[in-house]
Formats: C-alpha cells, structure tokens, sequence
C-alpha cells in the first residue's frame, strides 16, 4: 500500500485505483456527439418530432456534449429507456417505442463502427496507468460502457498486465449505485476503503462515496465544457497534463 497526494489532499493507505473509462481515460466526446445526433436522426424518422427533444436530454449542445448528461454518463440502457419515453410520447405502445429506438440505435452503431478506434487514450494516459502499476498499485476499470467495448479498449491499448480487472456498471449495477464498485473491489482483491476512484461525472463521486472509498478524485479534462466537482469529490484535476498531481508519497 502507498501514501498518494493529489493536489493538497493525501490519501493514505491506497491499494488500488479504479478508473471511469469514457471521458477520464478515453477521449469521447466527439464520438459520442455524433452517435447521439445519429441516434436521433433515426428515431426522428420512424416517431417525428422527438429529434429536438431527443438531443437535450442526450445532452448534446452546440458546442459540445454535456459531460454530466445522458449521453455521457449513461449506458445504452438508460439512453433507450429515455429515448422510448419520447416516442411513447408521440402515441406509440410502449413496445412499438422500444422497438423503434432497439432499431435506431442497431443502425447508428453500424454507422459508427469500431468505437475504440475513434476513442483514443488521452495523451499520457497509458505512461501514468505503467507508473502506478510499476508502483504496485492494483488498477481496474469501472464504466457504463458495455463489457465488450471495455475488454476492446483495454486490448486494442496492450493493457491486460496493468489492468486485469473491469466492471460494467449497467442495469442494477448502473452509477451511482455502489454495487459495481464493490464488485471491483472484489476482483482486485482489495477493501474499499483502501481504493481511489478516478471519474468525470458526479456520478462518479457518488457512487465512491456510498461504497465507502478511500476517496473520489474528479477529472475535468475529458470535455469542451469543464465544470467543478468540489462539493462532491475529494480532489479535483483539470488538465490531462496535471496527472503528475496525482503523485506517489515515498
């Protein structure tokens, strides 16, 4: 176990780090904006009139993507839930809605294809996760993002040795329910207690603090639009650049 400072906060006792995937390690935004618009699109043709409505609750703005939005912090799952909503709106039977958005949703994934090839590490990314696993540290990965796209991006990036360990939190498991980080905890083998998590998303902070964690350290960098989470996270960091804050204590 190792002593890490972030900024002006030390955590002391840390094991392990666990890690959100999109927006923290992987850089999404341009992704995820033009799959939202695609997924609307789609939908807008079969139930028209839900595309506008569609788009903010993705949380798709002008300027770029809402990191604390649907879109963002949700899984595919809830952006279902959401999107049949509208279209039952429009007078459709719920299981005719849920089968106009299965539809568009197949078709904007087939339009996009290959998520983790337009969904790079940010830079420095991959130097920092061999420094801390070099240091001993136990590293995982916890994400709305489906299994499969975890296990691509963890493969495509040669990091099976630095981080053996990931859940998909989807469905009961879904941030900000502690479950999925208990879970991880699990598979590293460590105590809650004794794990950092390192997120984009107030959900993020949330679900790290009702899992007991040794703290919730919140990264701006991910997005256009940057906010602040010092009401909810331990300690915050702002650039890619800045992960030497999050240092080592020796």
């Amino acid at each position: 176990m190792v002593d890490i400072s972030c900024r002006d906060r030390i955590f002391t006792n840390i094991e392990a780090i666990v890690f959100d995937k999109d927006g923290t390690l992987a850089d999404v935004e341009s992704y995820l904006k033009s799959l939202g618009q695609k997924r609307s699109r789609l939908v807008d043709a079969q139930a028209p009139g839900v595309q506008e409505p569609l788009l903010l609750a993705f949380g798709i703005e002008e300027t770029g993507l809402n990191s604390q939005g649907l879109l963002a912090v949700g899984s595919r799952h809830d952006n279902q839930i959401a999107a049949a909503a509208y279209v039952a709106e429009t007078g459709r039977h719920w299981l005719e809605a849920l089968n106009i958005v299965e539809s568009a949703f197949n078709e904007a994934d087939s339009y996009l294809q290959n998520k983790v090839k337009h969904t790079p590490p940010f830079p420095g990314t991959l130097e920092v996760i061999k420094q801390f696993h070099a240091a001993g540290l136990k590293l995982g990965i916890l994400s709305a993002d489906s299994s499969d796209q975890i296990q691509a991006f963890i493969e495509t990036n040669d990091l099976q040795t630095y981080i053996p360990a990931f859940v998909s939190a989807v469905g009961s498991r879904s941030k900000p329910h502690p479950s999925s980080f208990l879970d991880i905890c699990r598979q590293l083998n460590t105590q809650p207690n004794q794990t950092l998590m390192v997120g984009d998303a107030f959900i993020d902070m949330a679900m790290a603090k009702a899992a007991g964690a040794a703290g919730s350290i919140f990264a701006t960098w991910g997005w256009q639009t940057r906010l602040s989470a010092t009401a909810i996270a331990d300690s915050t960091i702002e650039r890619i650049d800045h992960w030497q804050q999050l240092s080592l204590l020796t």
